[in-house]
This record gives structure tokens, sequence and C-alpha cells, in this order.
């Protein structure tokens, strides 16, 4: 794609790697048939060609967001399925994340728009004012029918009771003759909704020979803000500083994740922190030891497991494990190494509509993907479905009478765990 940005433009870090970007399109058209927004919609503006024509020329004329703009790119999933099909290798996901903080700073929503997006960013990524979000949309549930479509979507998806929090103990585990000594992202809503998720993932990476811990500092990876245009990168920084020292030091071998939304994004620190001359390094540096929970099982191996259920699993492929990360295979060879029967969800490259905070600010759209997705998946009739990634499993068990189980879960119970909280009412 030919560019016209002008040399003063070029001087802006952004706008150069956005530049090199769009360079890089030849108009081919592949990324709309794996697009979710285009299968559903047919608009061509609602398509990563449509969008990146769209960026293109709102960027290249230094030009404030117009309403269509944002509308077209807010309907964007930020799934990344359109990276796994490009052939010349569009970085969309780095151009969208431009277009986002443009949108940011230069459009002024509507005011309803506004205090929503306020308020989401304010409340997910602390888990205090989340637990204290998800009581109070339990009050609220008597007044949903009169409330507007996206309020009554938020306490659609809020849980009728939350769990108590994960104790610090079974979080940070040395077993002896430890081998490895990793750092798990705790999270950010995760740590209210499912906090049984990461005491399973360090279960699993103890009874393996890790040393499992949670840094002090460390929590919301900052996808949730990032791509509702923040680009202050406030909750990635204050990862990169708990981490930084040991991590330069050789303490840490690995950095887990078992959310992989937040995992495609602290592998994306090093990019994000690039033009930091303080933080660039150890932001590179912690992103190259980042590891999916089932990335680092392969490459220690699992355990032969304790229990075979035979039980057949239904795995729905989170976008960010295998858009994001291009993790695949590992995941599905674990499960089978576990003794499940593992069985691949028809249309398995779209979305399920989760999409961080998408399934609150798009709530028509998402609710036709997981109505698309959990059909996709019953088809196979399975007993279960597993997944590596809370909003997934939140978003599709909304929509499912069947079991939503992490795969970690499912690792810790195959190998010694105890049965996944999922399981013991079915």
């Amino acid at each position: 794609m030919q560019t016209s940005f002008s040399p003063a433009q070029l001087a802006d870090p952004a706008i150069a790697t956005s530049e090199k970007i769009l360079r890089k399109c030849v108009h081919c058209g592949f990324c709309t048939a794996t697009c979710p927004t285009y299968a559903l919609l047919g608009d061509e503006l609602d398509s990563p060609r449509g969008r990146i024509y769209m960026i293109k020329d709102m960027l290249e004329h230094d030009r404030p967001a117009t309403a269509e703009v944002v509308k077209h790119v807010d309907r964007c999933l930020s799934c990344l399925s359109c990276m796994t099909t490009c052939p010349s290798g569009v970085d969309y996901m780095h151009l969208v994340d431009h277009a986002r903080a443009h949108i940011e700073r230069t459009y002024k929503r509507p005011f309803m728009d506004r205090a929503l997006r306020r308020v989401l960013a304010a409340v997910l990524p602390n888990p205090a004012l989340f637990r204290l979000s998800v009581t109070l949309a339990r009050l609220g549930r008597p007044f949903a029918p009169a409330l507007p479509a996206k309020l009554r979507a938020m306490l659609a998806l809020a849980p009728a009771s939350l769990p108590a929090p994960a104790p610090e103990s079974a979080l940070n585990i040395k077993p002896a003759g430890a081998t490895r000594r990793v750092a798990l992202l705790p999270g950010c809503t995760q740590q209210v909704l499912a906090p049984h998720l990461n005491t399973a993932t360090a279960r699993l990476l103890a009874r393996h020979g890790c040393e499992v811990t949670v840094l002090p500092g460390t929590g919301c990876c900052g996808a949730l803000r990032h791509h509702m245009g923040a680009d202050d990168h406030a909750e990635a920084r204050a990862n990169v500083l708990a981490w930084k020292d040991e991590v330069e030091a050789g303490r840490v071998d690995a950095i887990v994740i078992n959310a992989s939304g937040c995992g495609t994004t602290v592998k994306d620190y090093g990019f994000l922190f690039r033009n930091d001359p303080a933080l660039a390094a150890p932001a590179a540096a912690i992103s190259k030891i980042t590891r999916d929970v089932t990335e680092l099982m392969s490459e220690i191996g699992l355990q032969a497991p304790v229990i075979r259920t035979g039980q057949r699993v239904a795995y729905h492929s989170a976008c960010s494990l295998q858009h994001g990360q291009r993790v695949t295979e590992a995941p599905k060879q674990l499960l089978r190494q576990a003794g499940f029967e593992v069985v691949d969800v028809p249309e398995g490259h779209l979305c399920c509509g989760s999409a961080g905070t998408y399934n609150m600010l798009q709530p028509e759209i998402a609710a036709q993907l997981r109505e698309r997705k959990v059909a996709n998946i019953e088809s196979t009739g399975p007993a279960l479905i597993a997944a590596g990634n809370i909003g997934c499993m939140v978003q599709i068990g909304s929509g499912t009478k069947l079991p939503v189980v992490h795969t970690a879960e499912l690792l810790d119970w195959a190998t010694g765990g105890p049965r996944p909280e999922a399981l013991r009412a079915s």
C-alpha cells in the first residue's frame, strides 16, 4: 500500500511504525475470510482491510476521528484472526491499537459512552473495586429491563455470587527440589471471578518442579485499558517495575500467564516500552521469558496422570492464544496426554465475542458471536469445554449448560489435584 506521510509526521515514532505496517498491506482481502465482524455483518468497513483504509486516511491526513471511523474501529474485536491469515505479515494489532489511541485523543464520545468506558477502565483492573461492582450489580438486577442495552449486558455477565480470594500461601509454593522459579501473574478480574484458576495453576506447576511466586506489585496486565485507547500503559509499567529486578538478576526463569489475553499483552511489553529509555530493555527481557502455562508445561513435560477419565473435551482455542501468541497444539496435546478425548470446534478461528470489554461495549455483536460459538461447540457432543482464558470462559459459560473448565484445572486434576469446581456439580 502506498503512503504519503510527511517527514514531520514520520518523526513521530508511532506514525513511523504505523506507516511501515500500512506499506505491507497488498489489499488481497484474505483477512475478510476470517474476520468475525465481516462474517456477521458483511460490511467491508467491518473487515480488517476496510479498517486499514480508514485508519490510513485518518492518520495520513492527521484528521480527528469521525463518528464513522469510531463505529467501525470500535466493532473490531482485536481477535487477530486476520494476522494469522495475512500472507503479507501485516501487523494489524499495533495498527489498530494506534488508531484507538488516536481516537481517544481526538474524538469526543457521547456522554453515556464516555461514562461507561471510564467506569470500566477504573473498575476492571482493580480487584477491590471490581468485587464491589459485582455486589452492586446483583442489587441492580431487578431494574435491568429499564436500563440501556450495554448496562443490561454488564448485569447479565455478573455472577450470582463470588468465591473467597485465594490465600497468599496457595499462590506462593516452594516444593522440595524445585528446578525452576516462576512468577505467576495474578491478573485482575480473574482474582475476583475465578481465583481457583490461579491456585490450580500454582499447584500444577509446583507438582512439576517449579517454585511459584506472585511478586508484590503485579496485577492487571494493562490489556483492558489499552484496548480502549489508553496509551499511558500504567498497569504494564507497574508489572515491569515489579518484575524487573528479579528478571535482571536471573532469579526468575519464566513469567507464567494462565489468561491468554494477558499473555498476549505481556509478550508485547517490549514493543509497548520500546521508546522508553528506562524500561525498554527490562520490558523486552520480560516479554522474552513470558509463557502461557501450557507452553511451559509442554517444555517441562506432563507427569503420568493419576486419573484418566476419557471424557470428551471440546477445546476452545482463545483468539489471544491461537492468533496472538500462536500457541495452538500444546494445550490439546497436554489434554490428550492427561487422558482426555479432545475434539476441535468447527469455525475454531472465530471469536466467541468476549474480547476483553467487547461483550459489554458491543453486546449485540458479542451475543451473536457467542451463539455461533456455542452452537459449534455443542455440535461436537462434548462432556465439557476447556479454554485458556477467563473472558472466554465467562462468555461461553453464559450461553451453555456445559461446564467450562480451564485447561490448567484439567491438567492439575489429572496429575493429582482436586476435581475442578465446574465439574463437581455436573
